[in-house]
């Protein structure tokens, strides 16, 4: 018989742990109890400071975990409990953040983010309580696992607290904390969160301070802070000026893709595309990666258009935004794959800034950074080729020859020497031999650049520019007249070039981003990037392939057709399901003519392709389509039943798809194809055996008697043909699928109520006398909710007005007791969606 607060008095003090436990969980339910009285009130909060300080770690934790609670029952009795939060309450979540016990200081911090979110915590509190407590706790004497931990909690926080305060009072600690020497799991966590912190400050902060500490980070000696930083790679260029974005963070980020850890080179593929995209021009705001389904890429336009305005140089440089959380399952250190793990603390990590002077620190030596093949110059061709510079003179000569290389040999040969105590990793090995390639090449004088370095047609003409660009050397042999090369790469396939070399230049050439990162790009399909970097690598290529294209414009899609054309016909399924999926996205982005030429025939091979791709294709449609000319939007209607066919009867949402999207179909083809070619698919879901795809199938067969109201002889054919295949039906579903088209066609106003009463409302009325009370019932629910609403079907001179209230009479009187009911009463619900399961058969 104790009194609330009573209660918690007896309890607070009790010797027995799961009593206080049991307290704790209860002060939410104590405070709502004394709620109108604020001395009771102040008297439960200050009973929660004793707890704050129970010896049991669970009592503590378990009071956190109501804290949240708490605040917000205090938030909306604020008249009663002023301040009340903020002196009770925000103390002792700030205090546990430095507690001894994990559980203690884990559930503090989620609590305290909450908070946050829920913005329950005064600004000035957070300026003056929380912020101090957690810039200390990363103080360098402090605890290793409340430093890591406290870090986090500021770099998640900054964004809820803004720019202001996280530049007073989190940056200069952050910066310091980027640099910690001793704790790497506190550089990790600083490189994790390196592009929220970006965001929040901004450009000028970001590319004064915070670039600085990203490139000491990006060359870290641990590996899994190297592949922080590439996770987070396009945030952070998202927040710096283009001119840096080209001519700093290309470099940077070719240097991680040539990193000699494997996780780290995995992870900067999976960001390339994203970064790559941070490229785009300011008119292109409002584009960004939208997260749907498994391998599903959206590229949202504004105003639905792509355009281009003309640049205004004053427009801030606004990138795409990705929302890229579940982009990628990230490997963490602890658990690396156990074949492939690597050391955890240190790695040797081959850095820019380790080997290479200052002011060449951003040439065009670091985008080339590929394998090259290793070959013996013979001297043979050495003199052929001198023999064809001297029969055929070039004009150009002057112009095209090829440029010394940057680095000079002492400088190769220290990078070389850095990586070969790895060199048992294969993938060492392959960045060993480039290097070695690169030595090699220093030392070739002009006249074996000329032969070897600078193909040359038959009439001795310069078609490649300087080899140490930035797309990389090729070294070419001339045979009598037939050239063949052997391009950078992975691979290094020796191949006959099947196109001049001036086609060749221009199929890969483009002046929007660096040429190394499209070249790194466009390696991605190579398959010995499989072996080497990730088994889906070419899924992530095709994931980020709309944003590519987007960045470099339908002027330059010459550039990543064959690598389309190599991804559209990829062994693996989950690759083709990812182009299926955004396939639509690519056309708005290329135009009606590339559409034409280069993805319809992908688009089709995609239609006889497997269930899990087609139904990419099929989820867009519409959207697809829609941007073809007539003539070709014509040709689908034939293959449009051979949907119905999937290589599982069982997958019915396949088939709910297809009927939906045929539903957006009716408005791009005429009344009688609709009536030859969407009719035949319309009836055959309406007989669906899963009530879901009969349902959607129902509100077709309404959406197409409106489309062909307009031709007298194809709605009297369509009406009589639905009228003989489903209201004189065998079957009671194919009965009750006529009187839901009938309320469909009523409430939405598909035909006038004239046409209705000529060709439907005789056949409905017939189904008062059905032997199945579900079929009555729909029936009752048709007639009370939408026929007698209608002012046309309650006029004294309407000629239908008889049948109907002797048919709502036999409803009335008949010995279902809910035909009975829904013939005489009219619920509360006038909308057929919201009855419709309820009189339906079960799914199957």
């Amino acid at each position: 018989m104790l009194t609330p607060l009573g209660r918690l008095d007896k309890y607070v003090a009790s010797e027995n742990i799961f009593n206080r436990q049991m307290v704790a969980r209860s002060l939410l339910d104590t405070l709502k109890a004394v709620n109108e009285d604020e001395r009771d009130c102040i008297t439960v909060l200050e009973r929660v400071g004793r707890l704050a300080d129970d010896s049991e770690p669970t009592v503590r934790a378990e009071l956190m975990e109501q804290v949240p609670h708490i605040a917000i029952f205090c938030q909306e009795n604020r008249p009663s409990i002023p301040f009340a939060f903020s002196k009770y309450l925000l103390p002792i979540v700030v205090r546990y953040l430095a507690d001894q016990n994990n559980q203690v200081r884990k559930t503090s911090q989620a609590a305290l983010l909450v908070l946050l979110e829920q913005e329950l915590i005064e600004r000035g509190d957070i300026e003056t309580l929380v912020c101090p407590v957690l810039v200390d706790l990363t103080a360098p004497d402090s605890n290793d696992d409340v430093k890591t931990e406290a870090m986090a909690i500021i770099c998640k926080m900054a964004p809820m607290v803004g720019k202001d305060i996280t530049e007073r009072l989190f940056l200069p600690r952050f910066c310091e904390m980027c640099c910690d020497c001793r704790m790497f799991h506190v550089r990790k966590v600083c490189a994790a969160n390196f592009g929220d912190i970006c965001s929040v400050v901004g450009g000028d902060a970001t590319e004064e301070l915070l670039l600085p500490r990203f490139f000491q980070l990006c060359s870290d000696n641990v590996w899994g802070v190297r592949k922080a930083c590439a996770e987070c790679f396009m945030t952070v260029s998202s927040s710096t000026s283009q001119e840096v974005r080209r001519t700093k963070l290309s470099s940077l980020f070719i240097s991680l893709i040539s990193d000699p850890s494997r996780w780290v080179r995995q992870a900067a593929f999976q960001s390339l595309g994203q970064f790559i995209s941070t490229f785009a021009s300011p008119n292109s705001v409002g584009h960004y990666f939208r997260e749907g389904e498994v391998g599903e890429c959206y590229c949202v336009h504004p105003q639905n258009s792509t355009e281009e305005k003309p640049r205004n140089p004053e427009t801030t440089d606004l990138s795409l935004r990705a929302n890229t959380e579940n982009y990628s399952q990230r490997q963490g250190e602890d658990m690396p794959p156990s074949s492939l793990s690597e050391p955890v603390e240190e790695s040797p990590s081959v850095s820019p800034q380790d080997s290479i002077p200052e002011q060449e620190l951003y040439n065009s030596f670091h985008f080339w950074r590929m394998p090259i093949a290793e070959m013996d110059l013979d001297i043979e061709l050495l003199q052929h080729g001198e023999s064809c510079q001297q029969e055929s003179p070039s004009p150009s000569h002057g112009k095209t020859k090829a440029s010394a290389p940057v680095l000079d040999r002492k400088q190769l040969e220290e990078l070389i020497e850095n990586l070969e105590p790895h060199i048992d990793d294969p993938d060492v090995k392959a960045q060993v031999e480039v290097l070695t390639a690169a030595l090699r090449a220093t030392t070739m004088d002009s006249h074996l650049e000329d032969a070897f370095l600078e193909p040359r047609d038959s009439k001795g003409g310069h078609h490649h520019d300087n080899p140490f660009g930035v797309k990389g050397y090729r070294v070419v042999m001339f045979d009598r007249g037939s050239s063949w090369c052997i391009s950078h790469g992975d691979d290094s396939e020796l191949s006959d070039s099947s196109f001049s070399p001036e086609d060749e230049k221009k199929s890969k050439h483009q002046d929007v981003i660096p040429q190394a990162l499209l070249d790194q790009y466009l390696s991605m399909t190579d398959p010995s990037r499989a072996q080497t970097v990730d088994m889906e690598i070419a899924k992530h290529c095709a994931y980020s392939l709309p944003g590519v294209a987007m960045t470099l414009g339908r002027q330059n899609w010459h550039c990543l057709r064959d690598t389309y054309e190599t991804l559209a016909s990829d062994m693996q399924w989950k690759v083709r399901r990812t182009l299926a999926f955004s396939i639509h996205e690519l056309a708005l982005i290329l135009g009606d003519q590339l559409t034409a030429a280069d993805l319809v025939p992908i688009f089709n091979s995609f239609l006889k392709d497997l269930d899990e791709v087609r139904v990419g294709v099929l989820k867009h449609l519409y959207d697809f389509l829609k941007l073809l000319h007539q003539e070709t939007r014509r040709k689908y209607l034939y293959q449009l039943q051979e949907f119905l066919v999937t290589d599982n009867s069982r997958n019915w949402r396949f088939r709910s798809e297809l009927a939906e999207q045929l539903v957006l179909l009716l408005e791009l083809y005429s009344g009688q194809d609709v009536y030859d070619y969407l009719r035949p698919l319309s009836f055959s879901l309406c007989t669906d055996r899963v009530s879901s795809v009969r349902w959607t199938s129902y509100k077709l067969v309404s959406e197409i008697i409106r489309k062909v109201a307009s031709c007298q002889v194809l709605l009297a054919d369509f009406l009589s043909e639905l009228v003989d295949k489903f209201c004189h039906s065998h079957k009671w579903s194919g009965r009750q699928a006529f009187t839901f088209v009938c309320q469909l066609v009523i409430e939405d106003d598909c035909v006038s109520l004239e046409q209705f009463s000529e060709h439907l409302l005789a056949p409905l009325l017939q189904l008062a006398s059905d032997p199945v009370a579900n079929v009555r019932v729909l029936l009752a629910k048709t007639i009370r909710q939408s026929l007698m609403e209608r002012e046309y079907f309650l006029h004294s001179a309407n000629s239908h007005q008889e049948a109907l209230e002797q048919t709502l009479v036999a409803l009335q009187m008949d010995l279902d007791k809910d035909v009975k009911y829904f013939a005489s009463v009219h619920p509360g619900s006038t909308r057929i969606s919201e009855d419709a399961m309820s009189t339906t058969s079960s799914t199957y």
